[in-house]
């Protein structure tokens, strides 16, 4: 077996069509449909079963296409492993994180990230498959709820996030030090949308007390939820990390309790992946970031 033909296989199992296949490798329909006949030859099975136009994979075919990812990841391994000896000071990294989860954490780590080391290249992007994408190599870290149970993923410990609830320092609440999670029921909300992670958790939280949210105003973006706060058009359940680090004094955070919604949080990436400098320096920059952050928020 040759490595350009194992590199044709893997082109086909991701097109599903031979033209596109061989279009993407660069050479004709005939030769790349050649090289895999020529391989199913040498290994004595079908890889594919060609039904009409469509391509489906067979059980050996699908066995293949596992262990030639295994193969292409070794090789994308040592070519990072290469290039970061070659370097040492650059590299690219991209990083998958909740819906929301950037602009609640990452704008501002992501900024001074880049003053620092300006040549590392970093790509950020939101994504509910957290997990899924590092498992495939889509993305090289991923920052996710805990804990993570899955032997092929290293799990780093990033801190226990909870929530409380922001409101105008003119509402009635701004004097209390906490209220019960129940309260929320009989308040004028403004939150994220549904699908928003922090929405999730607190609408998760708010049913296994028997009920359901119903904000007075739906905005996607963090700003938005503030200035609304501020203004005194409801209240909002947010991180309070964030909220204890707010440069605003129009806006008093109020603690929730019984319970008191929360969540962990953790940096996760492929265990049999090369670490190199740029993933070195981002997890060991996040780190600090984070221990920064909650030092910021108890002396607050």
């Amino acid at each position: 077996m040759e490595l350009k033909q194992l590199q044709y296989f893997m082109a086909i199992c991701e097109e599903r069509h031979f033209t596109r296949a061989a279009d993407k490798m660069g050479v004709s329909a005939p030769n790349i449909s050649q090289q895999i006949r020529r391989l199913e030859e040498e290994l004595g099975v079908l890889l594919f079963d060609r039904i009409g136009k469509t391509i489906v994979l067979t059980e050996a075919g699908a066995i293949l296409q596992e262990h030639g990812a295994a193969v292409f990841g070794h090789l994308k391994q040592a070519n990072d492993a290469i290039a970061d000896l070659k370097q040492m000071q650059g590299g690219s990294l991209s990083i998958g994180v909740l819906p929301g989860d950037a602009d609640l954490m990452f704008n501002a780590l992501l900024l001074s990230f880049h003053q620092t080391y300006p040549t590392i290249i970093l790509s950020l992007m939101e994504t509910t498959r957290v997990t899924e994408q590092v498992l495939d190599r889509s993305i090289d870290v991923g920052v996710t709820i805990g804990p993570v149970s899955d032997e092929r993923l290293t799990a780093i410990p990033l801190f226990h996030e909870e929530f409380s609830l922001a409101v105008s320092r003119n509402d009635p609440l701004a004097t209390e030090d906490f209220i019960p999670l129940s309260r929320l029921n009989n308040l004028k909300m403004v939150m994220f949308p549904p699908e928003h992670q922090c929405r999730k958790l607190i609408d998760r939280f708010c049913m296994e007390k028997g009920f359901t949210l119903q904000p007075h105003m739906v905005t996607t973006t963090l700003s938005s939820l503030l200035q609304m706060v501020q203004s005194g058009v409801g209240a909002c359940v947010l991180p309070r990390l964030l909220l204890d680090t707010l440069p605003n004094k129009e806006i008093k955070v109020v603690s929730l309790r019984q319970p008191t919604p929360s969540q962990d949080i953790c940096l996760v990436y492929r265990s049999d992946r090369y670490v190199g400098y740029a993933m070195r320096t981002f997890i060991k920059t996040l780190r600090a970031y984070v221990d920064d952050v909650i030092q910021q928020a108890k002396s607050s």
